[in-house]
């Protein structure tokens, strides 16, 4: 709090007795006591209330939080069904099928389609079967030709050790 050494301390003990004088200075201490004990009081008691006060507002922040997700989680439990959403997802794929074309380029130039107001029209792709390729005949054992036969080697004359 203070800092104050024991030094100057002394120096205030002394200038106090010799201050006040022998006779009054424990009235005197006992009544700075009681005052530092009162002070000490109200610092605690304001903490204390300052504590209180940071604990109900984390309670609160946590008390918001805590509707929040039980709030998702209630939108979550009512609003989500993947097996209904897959299902009407495939249901309008089948009833309407739609192809991905590329949007097609502006026509410029001149002629009738270059005229202000006329819209260009460009003709749809022709629908034109792409043949897919054949399938690869099934692999059998006659197409699985046998490892090449590796010769012995020739032993060595003299059936000794090498010299």
């Amino acid at each position: 709090m203070f800092d104050i050494g024991w030094s100057e301390l002394v120096v205030i003990g002394v200038v106090a007795l010799i201050a006040i004088g022998p006779k009054e200075l424990p009235a005197v201490l006992r009544t700075v006591g009681q005052w530092m004990g009162k002070m000490r009081r109200m610092a605690a008691e304001f903490q204390g209330q300052f504590q209180e006060a940071m604990r109900e507002a984390e309670m609160a922040d946590v008390r918001k939080q805590f509707d929040d997700i039980s709030r998702t989680a209630t939108d979550l439990g009512t609003g989500f069904d993947p097996v209904a959403t897959a299902h009407n997802e495939i249901k309008g794929a089948i009833e309407s099928p739609t192809t991905a074309e590329p949007a097609a380029a502006p026509i410029t130039g001149t002629g009738p389609a270059a005229e202000p107001g006329a819209s260009p029209s460009v003709p749809p792709p022709p629908d034109i079967p792409v043949p897919l390729p054949e399938p690869p005949p099934p692999v059998t054992s006659a197409d699985i030709a046998p490892p090449p036969a590796v010769a012995p080697a020739p032993a060595e004359q003299g059936g000794g050790a090498p010299r």
